[in-house]
């Protein structure tokens, strides 16, 4: 018997077709993750370490998601890279965008592009690993940018909660990034953390954007959603709208249009339920995508068409 899927209004789901072989969606080592085959599995809830059952998601035949920022070229990928992969295309996430987060980085993100058809790249140098960046610096992002599968700039931004660099070359270097950005009329990718007036301050000033942007992992409420919208951007939503005190969050998501968001992982971070506290990865989308359908009363199939719409009209893939 096919027994029914995580719950999602308006769509009853069922788990027949995908069978991944992984190593299974976490960091080697970890002992309680089950052999995924596209029906119930047995996980240990991270809270209560009590064993539950778990039922994956499965899109519709024909539909994909699109993973709209991932760091695929960090270590926590090392010891099983094609099989994240692998396991991504087979739950249906068909494009990935890894970002560039300083200059190694972003060339690593193209390197990555290059060699699989479903991988995008972005380059940028994050609000952490923006001191000591000079001309050349910016010369070297303007050649990786011209890239053939570069479809973003950034994470670029300001964050105030981890000020690896001085808030004031934070937002130097944040403004110079999004001048380079315009200029090479790529769309912007966004980290603002506990920075919403400062980070809204210097877009409103940077206005307008024909290439349009995303604020990546959305942390703000509706009013500011609103704002973000007002300048053509999209917001992102990570798997922290599967937690359950992600209230602000999920009400963000019920109020805003799906024509306004996109989808992420953010991997290796910020792990959607019921993988919360463990390595993310692509494939894991599906759960934010039903949790998303979830709060709007829609089909998963619904969510997935949408969002991937409005990445395939922000990135150009």
């Amino acid at each position: 018997m096919v027994q029914p899927c995580w719950l999602v209004k308006g769509f009853c789901l069922r788990c027949s077709s995908i069978n991944i072989n992984l190593r299974n969606l976490t960091r080697a080592g970890d002992r309680d993750t089950p052999s995924l085959r596209g029906k119930t599995n047995i996980w240990r809830d991270f809270v209560s370490g009590k064993k539950k059952e778990v039922v994956w998601p499965v899109l519709p035949p024909g539909i994909s998601l699109t993973d709209t920022h991932c760091h695929l070229d960090m270590d926590d990928y090392q010891d099983d890279y094609r099989q994240v992969i692998d396991n991504a295309v087979k739950c249906g996430v068909q494009r990935i965008i890894t970002i560039g987060i300083d200059l190694e980085s972003s060339r690593k993100a193209i390197e990555l592009a290059a060699s699989d058809e479903h991988i995008y790249a972005s380059v940028g140098v994050h609000p952490h690993n923006v001191s000591g960046l000079i001309v050349d610096h910016y010369d070297e992002l303007r050649r990786l940018a011209a890239s053939p599968k570069v479809v973003g700039f950034g994470e670029i931004g300001l964050d105030l909660v981890k000020s690896y660099a001085p808030v004031a070359e934070q937002k130097e270097h944040f403004k110079r990034q999004v001048t380079l950005a315009k200029e090479l009329d790529l769309p912007l990718i966004v980290h603002d953390r506990e920075a919403h007036v400062e980070v809204m301050e210097i877009l409103a000033q940077a206005a307008p954007f024909p290439a349009g942007g995303v604020m990546h992992c959305f942390s703000g409420d509706p009013a500011l959603a609103k704002q973000v919208m007002s300048l053509g951007f999209y917001l992102s939503v990570p798997g922290v709208v599967t937690f359950n005190k992600a209230e602000t969050m999920q009400e963000v998501v019920r109020t805003v249009p799906l024509s306004s968001l996109l989808l992420e992982t953010d991997g290796p971070y910020l792990a959607p339920v019921p993988r919360r506290g463990k390595r993310n990865e692509p494939a894991l989308l599906l759960f934010t995508a039903a949790r998303v359908a979830e709060l709007k009363g829609v089909s998963l199939g619904e969510v997935a068409s949408a969002t991937t719409a409005n990445a395939c009209r922000l990135f150009g893939f």
